[in-house]
């Protein structure tokens, strides 16, 4: 506040009726145009605005007033504040929840708790408004009212808007470990991938590459039906078909 000055066009109609400074002086301490203060003096400019004095608001004194309308050439400095006003960090409490609405808190935390579990309990309570106690109440169940209780959304409700909503599912998103079930399949790498590709010891690279293509298959039942007549007997078959043979002569007879 030192190096602004107070009211600036309200200062330049109190040093203009009050004072013999120039208008370049007044000018360059109000950060006016000369043209605009010469228009304060005569009437044009600033009608209705009340002078104020930089006596009475310390920023300006008798001695340099007296000084510069003794001399053009002195610029007029703002004094530095003799008293130096702390500002006052007001820490952000806990959002006001109206009246009507306080009844609705815990089927939006209910809400909350259900579809977006990776909200902290600090989110929570900046959403909607509420205590810790009240949060770990209903998520264990022990809550006055839990049995008639319903998930609401608390942005339906009004208990806080869709923007801070997504904004703190997005902090929560990226403050969150991964899971095993958001977890997608492992990319292998290129010597893993080559490693359970290749053929073992015992089996050539073309056998690997027919068996990798067309697959193993076991042998047919009809070839080993066809692999067990071979084993039969050549002389216990012509016997048979002798017998054949001779039976159908006699039916012929």
């Amino acid at each position: 506040m030192a190096d602004t000055l107070l009211m600036p066009k309200a200062t330049a109609v109190w040093l203009v009726d009050n004072t013999a400074l120039t208008f370049d002086q007044i000018a360059k301490l109000c950060a006016l145009h000369p043209l605009e203060v010469k228009a304060i003096a005569d009437g044009e400019a600033a009608q209705g605005i009340k002078g104020l004095d930089p006596l009475q608001t310390g920023q300006l004194t008798r001695e340099q007033i007296t000084a510069a309308e003794a001399d053009p050439s002195i610029e007029l400095k703002i004094q530095p504040a003799k008293t130096v006003v702390a500002t006052s960090s007001k820490k952000r409490g806990p959002r006001y929840t109206p009246v009507s609405r306080r009844h609705d808190r815990p089927n939006a935390i209910l809400w909350l708790l259900r579809n977006h579990k990776e909200l902290k309990d600090a989110q929570i309570m900046r959403l909607v408004g509420t205590t810790k106690n009240t949060i770990e109440s209903i998520r264990s169940g022990t809550h006055w009212n839990a049995a008639n209780l319903t998930p609401m959304d608390p942005v339906t409700l009004g208990l806080c808007k869709q923007i801070e909503l997504d904004m703190e599912v997005q902090k929560a998103s990226r403050n969150a470990p991964p899971s095993a079930d958001t977890a997608g399949p492992v990319l292998l790498s290129a010597e893993e991938a080559l490693a359970a590709t290749a053929p073992t010891e015992t089996q050539s690279e073309e056998e690997a590459g027919i068996e990798e293509v067309f697959g193993t298959s076991d042998p047919a039942p009809a070839e080993e039906e066809r692999a067990g007549d071979d084993d039969l007997d050549a002389d216990s078959v012509f016997a048979k078909l002798k017998e054949l043979t001779v039976t159908s002569d006699e039916e012929k007879s």
